[in-house]
């Protein structure tokens, strides 16, 4: 059985987090996929992120639960999930888009062959998607609510898409092309991950591919990470490069 721990916002980072972790997977007979960790250059703190299989006969999820509790406390993590998505309730997210709407395509048509286990609260949009016959057919298909939220520089409608995202676990930005406050970020105060067209640390902000070409390098590619106040800079989830 697959198990997902991700282990965010440890005060410090310890000599030994991740040996203790995967000692501690090994120990009850779990086999380790990956594991990516991540410490920032502006602050001392480490973001552990791992994919295991495991025997819940051997380790049951109770178990497991308090072995990463343990484990969490003894390295004073501020936050610690572990994630089991064969037996755990699905997520709740919300989808922010703009105009743009391929991300948004892939990630609903994703969601509709059952390999995104999330349950889709809403999708939230700066422009009308619903002047796109397709889309308005794929949500109306699949009850999913939409709301259009025309934002302009002095209103970015934050406080009502924080209303509407509220009681989610997290938030997709399937290239929505506004930048976020840190006042939004504290308030919601979950992860938020944003779909970025580069291959980050470089090429941030806007129009990458075209940063990309006139650096002239010879990979492009796409990025998965976690919203943080300074832009394009949060910790990375995965990558794709062509």
């Amino acid at each position: 059985m697959g198990g997902f721990l991700i282990l965010n916002e440890y005060e410090q980072d310890t000599v030994g987090i991740v040996a203790r972790l995967s000692e501690c997977i090994a120990s009850r007979g779990g086999n380790i996929h990956s594991v990516d960790v991540f410490v920032p250059d502006d602050k001392p703190v480490f973001y552990s992120r791992s994919e295991f299989t495991y025997n819940p006969m051997l380790w049951p999820r109770d178990v497991l639960r308090t072995d990463f509790l343990n484990l969490s406390q003894h390295f004073s993590a501020q936050r610690s999930t572990v994630r089991v998505p064969d037996l755990d309730p699905k997520y709740k997210i919300s989808v922010l888009a703009s105009k743009q709407d391929h991300c948004l395509f892939d990630l609903l048509y994703r969601w509709q062959e059952g390999r995104l286990p999330v349950d889709i609260n809403c999708v939230i949009s700066n422009h009308d998607r619903l002047k796109d016959n397709h889309v308005r057919r794929f949500l109306e298909r699949h009850g999913i609510p939409y709301h259009y939220l025309p934002t302009s520089p002095g209103n970015k409608r934050e406080q009502e898409i924080l209303e509407l995202v509220q009681g989610t676990d997290f938030v997709v930005l399937a290239r929505y092309m506004q930048i976020l406050s840190e006042g939004f970020l504290k308030a919601y105060g979950k992860d938020i991950i944003n779909i970025h067209h580069g291959l980050l640390p470089s090429f941030k902000g806007g129009n990458p591919s075209r940063q990309a070409f006139n650096a002239g390098v010879k990979l492009i590619g796409a990025t998965s990470h976690f919203v943080t106040p300074e832009l394009d800079a949060g910790p990375i989830i995965e990558q794709m490069v062509i």
